[in-house]
C-alpha cells in the first residue's frame, strides 16, 4: 500500500520560513519525480514545485521561484520543500504528489499570518 504523509505545515508569520515534508512507504521512491500542489480556499490546486527521481532538477511555479526550495532524500523516501519569505498568499493546504500516479498525501496546512 502506497502512503504519502506530509508533515511541518503551521501558522507562520510574513516573512517567516517553514520546512515541509513528505514521508513515502508502498513504493520504490527514486523511481518517480515528485511534486508539491497547493490548494488555496475557493481555488483550484496548483503545481508548487517538481523534482526528479535522481534529485538532480527541479522546477518552480513563479509564483514561488527564488523563495522556495524543493529537495528529496532517496535513502529516507522523503520530500521536501523549504519555504522562505513566506506571504500571506501562500496560505494554503500542501500536499504531495508521485508523478504520473494517483498517489497523493492527505495535506498539511499552511497559513501564513500575522
Amino acid at each position: 500500500q502506497v502512503r504519502l504523509v506530509e508533515s511541518g505545515g503551521g501558522l507562520v508569520q510574513p516573512g517567516g520560513s517553514l520546512r515541509l515534508s513528505c514521508a513515502a512507504s508502498g513504493l520504490t521512491f527514486d523511481e518517480y519525480a515528485m511534486r508539491w500542489y497547493r490548494q488555496a480556499p475557493g481555488k483550484e490546486r496548483e503545481l508548487v514545485a517538481t523534482i526528479n527521481g535522481a534529485g538532480g532538477n527541479t522546477d518552480y511555479a513563479d509564483s514561488v521561484k527564488g523563495r522556495f526550495t524543493i529537495s528529496r532524500d532517496n535513502d529516507k523516501n522523503m520530500a521536501y520543500l523549504q519555504m522562505n519569505s513566506l506571504k500571506p498568499e501562500d496560505t494554503a493546504v500542501y500536499y504531495c504528489h508521485a508523478r504520473f500516479t494517483n498517489y497523493w498525501g492527505q495535506g498539511t496546512q499552511v497559513t501564513v499570518s500575522s
